[in-house]
């Protein structure tokens, strides 16, 4: 890498729940996550973008069906699949988002699209138009195990309030793990970008709109780029995102910074999980529920937050 250049850093969610149901359930999950991030970042020491290498990483999270993203995205009450997905390049700061868009394989595709757009957030009809501009193929994300969870709660009423996106089920146990995915990138040019892409919540009320494509669930600026996951309507009432990126943009470490704002999220008793770098290369994620299924590389090693458990709300690396 030449002296211009920085190291590239990478780091990616699955998701954020209650539990991964045994060792059987994070060795999967983490075989998920490490493949993409083998995958992405060799694409960054090529000299890809941050927000190519974003794009790239949601395709692949939204292309395993172990994820609530694309491929395997949970049904909403009445049998339905919307998704939802934006992308942020820090750099010129700038936001693009799909909001409920169905028959579609990768709706980070159409936030891409986006990015170039005077319109930049397009909702369900506008969505499917651009869907259809782009030539891109109708395409049915709905998965054998997602449509009988959809049955299960129909059968009661759909009375289970969604709190994890994680599945419980002993139906489910085999693909624990699937949850809203997100990718965030610093390439070796110095550059942020954050991507995020989400199924829902499961069993909502038609019309519901994710965090996920809002700046509360993902944004990025030329000093940080943050992903969110957990209860969208939790990360909307913290703006948890954007709060965490103002907060380094005045002045706090990204780990101070996720360290306050994750700080109030468990005061206020919330549950959710995020992800994010800074322009210097610091990794940080944070967590008030009781799993955040989250990879990074830091250029030398790889890791993994599956099994961290010690008590505390944020995690660190350079």
């Amino acid at each position: 890498m030449s002296n211009d250049r920085v190291q590239p850093k990478l780091i990616i969610h699955g998701g954020a729940g209650s539990s991964l149901k045994g060792k059987g359930g994070v060795e999967v999950v983490r075989q998920s996550l490490y493949m993409v991030l083998k995958e992405v970042y060799p694409l960054l020491l090529a000299g890809a973008s941050a927000t190519e290498a974003v794009v790239k990483g949601c395709q692949l999270l939204e292309d395993d069906p172990r994820f609530n993203a694309g491929t395997g995205s949970v049904l909403q009450s009445d049998g339905q699949i919307r998704m939802s997905a934006a992308l942020m390049d820090g750099a010129a700061q700038r936001f693009s988002g799909v909001i409920n868009v169905s028959r579609v394989q990768n709706p980070i595709l159409l936030a891409q699209a986006l990015q170039d757009s005077p319109d930049r957030i397009l909702s369900d009809h506008g969505a499917a138009e651009l869907l259809r501009e782009l030539e891109l193929p109708a395409y049915d994300p709905l998965t054998e195990i997602r449509l009988q969870e959809w049955i299960l709660e129909r059968q009661g009423n759909f009375s289970k309030e969604m709190a994890g996106v994680v599945a419980e089920r002993e139906l489910v146990e085999e693909t624990a793990g699937r949850g809203t995915i997100g990718v965030v990138v610093l390439d070796s040019f110095g550059q942020l970008a954050a991507g995020t892409s989400t199924g829902g919540k499961g069993f909502e009320r038609i019309g519901r709109v994710s965090d996920s494509a809002m700046p509360a669930g993902n944004y990025a600026t030329s000093q940080s780029a943050i992903s969110c996951t957990g209860i969208g309507e939790d990360i909307i009432n913290e703006c948890l995102a954007a709060r965490i990126a103002v907060r380094v943009t005045d002045g706090a470490s990204l780990q101070a910074a996720f360290e306050r704002s994750f700080k109030e999220a468990y005061q206020n008793q919330r549950d959710l999980g995020a992800i994010g770098l800074d322009a210097a290369g610091a990794i940080a994620w944070g967590k008030t529920s009781e799993v955040l299924l989250a990879g990074y590389h830091t250029g030398d090693t790889i890791g993994d937050t599956l099994e961290w458990n010690d008590g505390s709300l944020v995690g660190f690396v350079k």
